[in-house]
């Protein structure tokens, strides 16, 4: 057989391939509009969004994969089916900080997939904001960075909020030059948010020296400044790089190469036991020696792991501190349950974040 058509067969075959996958795929969302059909002659009126089964299914999807796609890639391709199937049912609308092509917008988009009702809001408090009235099912907001650290204002605005932690996701951040200039040499200024320009200070200083450096509010922005202006170039990822039709003149030039950023999803539920979950607490300690001690020790003793622990004033009194603590497991385990219990009896106060799917993809 000549390789024209040992090629002719192989695509023929991948033609049936897409024809059942197709098929396979209507049929899943057939399924997802009975679902919503039963849903709704219960009495069911808001969205149908489970966290917990969501990562169920994904994490049963990658480990049952047997290549040659890898786990994490058949994840994400079955995360934009789900998401397709899900807006049959009811479209999640989701608030992040804008405009698109944010960081913030990836985020959300790695998360909820593409079939959404995105609101892009212009700062974290308006996150909160439309999320608490309704205007938004769900917000995703930045809480830290491998690099930079803890978001102090996402944790302050966390005190205040009836809102629960609904979901995380790690994204793996790759700053890209982005520019219409055709190589640096013709490059004079650079726009980015001001955390951008920090986290590419070695690459700027020794790739382009003498140039200067402007911080806006967002990477985005940057990008669509750069357009505008002979000479600029901007600091942002490849989606706004997309969105605004700039080119990446280089890619990956963040001094950190695991530079990460975790967001949290917020919304107005709790949600179920996933099987591999995350707790975030708010505690108080009591103004007294070893008290935080005495606070962590049911932990220990049960074996929960401790993945953070940051402290913030409290603002009720000089020297009086609060502490953010993310634990492994969830507040309906029966050890974690135990500890909490005991937690409470020995703090001023304790609040429960949110027990939440940890981040699958």
């Amino acid at each position: 057989m000549s390789e024209e058509k040992k090629l002719q067969a192989i695509r023929e075959q991948i033609d049936q391939l897409d024809q059942q996958i197709q098929d396979l795929i209507n049929q899943r969302a057939g399924c997802a509009q009975k679902v919503a059909e039963i849903k709704i002659a219960a009495g069911e009126t808001e969205h149908f969004y489970r966290p917990e089964r969501e990562a169920q299914i994904l994490r049963t999807i990658e480990s049952r994969n047997q290549g040659p796609l890898s786990g994490s890639e058949m994840a994400r391709l079955f995360r934009e089916i789900m998401s397709s199937c899900l807006a049959l049912e009811r479209p999640l609308k989701i608030a992040f900080l804008g405009p698109a092509g944010t960081y913030n917008h990836v985020a959300t988009v790695k998360h909820f997939g593409g079939s959404i009702e995105q609101l892009p809001v212009t700062n974290i408090e308006d996150v909160f904001r439309v999320v608490e009235t309704g205007q938004a099912q769900f917000g995703v907001v930045p809480i830290e960075n491998s690099t930079e650290g803890v978001i102090t204002h996402t944790l302050d605005l966390l005190i205040n909020s009836s809102l629960q932690i609904c979901g995380e996701v790690d994204l793996r951040i790759q700053h890209n030059l982005i520019s219409n200039e055709p190589s640096l040499a013709t490059i004079k200024k650079v726009f980015s948010h001001q955390q951008s320009l920090a986290q590419c200070r070695r690459w700027l200083d020794k790739n382009l020296p003498g140039v200067e450096h402007y911080a806006v509010r967002s990477n985005a922005e940057a990008v669509r400044l750069c357009k505008e202006e002979k000479g600029a170039a901007a600091i942002a990822g490849k989606m706004a790089s997309d969105i605004y039709g700039v080119p990446i003149l280089n890619t990956e030039i963040e001094d950190e190469p695991n530079n990460t950023t975790r967001f949290i999803v917020i919304g107005k539920d709790a949600v179920s036991v996933s099987g591999n979950d995350r707790t975030s607490l708010l505690v108080a300690a009591s103004n007294r020696p070893g008290a935080l001690h005495q606070l962590l020790k049911p932990l220990a003793s049960r074996g929960i792991g401790m993945s953070k622990i940051e402290s913030r004033p409290s603002r009720r009194g000089v020297w009086e501190y609060v502490f953010f603590i993310d634990i492994e497991g969830h507040k309906d385990d029966s050890l974690v349950a135990e500890a909490l219990k005991e937690i409470e009896h020995e703090s001023a106060m304790v609040r429960i974040l949110g027990s939440y799917p940890k981040a699958v993809l």
